[in-house]
């Protein structure tokens, strides 16, 4: 098994039109002795498709059963590509309601005004989980209402349709966001120069919650099979990315005190590659729990899994469903040193890349038990409450665990997630699965 394999290949592929059909049609839920798939990467993700038995990669103007795309690929193909039941691709057609990050905002925003309207202040209070955010220069008046009534405060400012901490900045005075001002006395043929890219103004976390002085998110992973219903699954495993310089509010165009993306911090001239800047979340839990007690930290994760559902239910009308389609969403979740956790953003392309052979590891074991979810093979009864490390969380409803509770005096019900958990996935899997075609159950 090898790691440490090349980014995302930024060439796309020829669009094979006729080639999501199958020669051979299938009865849904019949097992197949060949998939047929495209990987428009050469990461982690390639690796797990090549070693998966049966699986066999098609080039150019193949038919395919299964493509695991990028974005781009998606956006220029998927609606001239005929697809059979059978048939499975990586992402849903506008992923982007979710991940680009003036469209989140916006979603959660209108989803918050609806839960208050039909349930009241107390249950719109628990969609209070994202900073306030404005899209700039279409709401840069309205931003600057709310500057002024917090004067000294800092912000941050993302591109809206980028990642890996490129574009962002932060700042204190309107001066440094002048690019973005809509001014009504410039001509159209002015305005039309001074086109910038649509950014986001985002009310800066100035209080993290530090470890060893410094800061840190949350990289977990949720697989979304469906919405509508709404199925959505939530991987036991994950990490925490640090910055690799003490946090100081002192220094805010140090980008390496205050993004933790791995891209930018391992630009950084003491950048330890052998180290990383990682811990697996099962240490981070275990840390949190030594430091503040057992049931803070329950609530923290309850808290953490309730902005994964929210999120979800925000797009839930807004995305178009597909039976084909499926989406391994990245999010990345901060706490502040209250232990509230903040939705930073949802990335629809997690990075794959491993950073180290630990990483590696992860990210194999979990795009493994994603292939096993999406169930080419057509192993799994439907009825499943975990495969490998992923466990339900919402299946058109909460997910609640099958545990007996009695014997702890407790009748309530328990959700169905573990996050930070202890992930024996290989034991779940082969009590779980039927053998590959071919194969002997060990």
């Amino acid at each position: 098994m090898r790691w440490l394999v090349s980014d995302m290949s930024k060439n796309k592929q020829t669009a094979g039109h006729k080639g999501a059909y199958s020669s051979q049609r299938k009865k849904e839920g019949e097992v197949r002795n060949c998939i047929r798939y495209r990987c428009g990467l050469t990461n982690t993700i390639q690796d797990v498709l090549i070693q998966r038995p049966g699986w066999v990669e098609v080039k150019e103007e193949g038919d395919w059963d299964f493509n695991w795309c990028d974005v781009g690929w998606l956006r220029e193909n998927f609606d001239h590509s005929y697809m059979e039941e059978h048939v499975r691709i990586c992402h849903f057609r506008n992923h982007y309601e979710l991940t680009r990050k003036n469209l989140m905002v916006k979603n959660l925003k209108r989803y918050r005004k609806n839960v208050e309207r039909e349930a009241g202040r107390l249950e719109a209070a628990k969609c209070d989980f994202f900073p306030r955010t404005f899209e700039l220069p279409s709401e840069y008046h309205i931003f600057v209402e709310e500057f002024k009534r917090s004067p000294g405060s800092t912000w941050i400012m993302k591109p809206v349709a980028r990642s890996q901490g490129k574009g962002i900045f932060l700042f204190r005075k309107l001066k440094d966001i002048i690019d973005w001002r809509k001014d009504g006395t410039r001509s159209e043929e002015q305005r039309d120069e001074a086109q910038v890219e649509s950014y986001v103004a985002q009310r800066y976390i100035e209080n993290p919650y530090l470890i060893a002085g410094r800061k840190f998110d949350l990289r977990v992973y949720v697989l979304v099979t469906s919405y509508i219903p709404l199925k959505a699954w939530l991987y036991r495993d994950g990490f925490a990315r640090f910055s690799n310089t003490r946090f100081s509010l002192n220094s805010i165009d140090d980008q390496y005190v205050h993004l933790t993306n791995v891209a930018v911090q391992k630009t950084a001239p003491d950048y330890d590659p052998e180290k990383g800047c990682k811990w697996q979340m099962q240490q981070l839990r275990c840390y949190l729990t030594a430091k503040h007690g057992f049931e803070t930290v329950q609530t923290l994760f309850k808290e953490i899994d309730n902005i994964f559902i929210r999120s979800l239910l925000s797009v839930q009308k807004t995305i178009i469903n597909d039976k084909h389609c499926f989406e391994l969403y990245g999010y990345d979740i901060l706490l502040d040193q209250d232990l509230k956790p903040w939705l930073i953003e949802v990335n629809a392309s997690p990075s794959l890349t491993a950073s180290s052979q630990e990483d590696y590891e992860l990210k194999y074991r979990l795009l493994e038990d994603t292939l096993h979810i999406v169930d080419m093979e057509g192993r799994l009864t439907g009825k499943e409450k975990r495969v490998g490390g992923f466990d339900l969380m919402w299946n058109d409803g909460p997910v609640y665990t099958d545990v007996g509770l009695e014997a702890m005096g407790c009748s309530c019900l328990v959700a169905n997630t573990h996050l930070g958990c202890v992930n024996d996935r290989q034991k779940q899997l082969q009590q779980l699965l039927k053998p590959f075609p071919g194969q002997k159950r060990a």
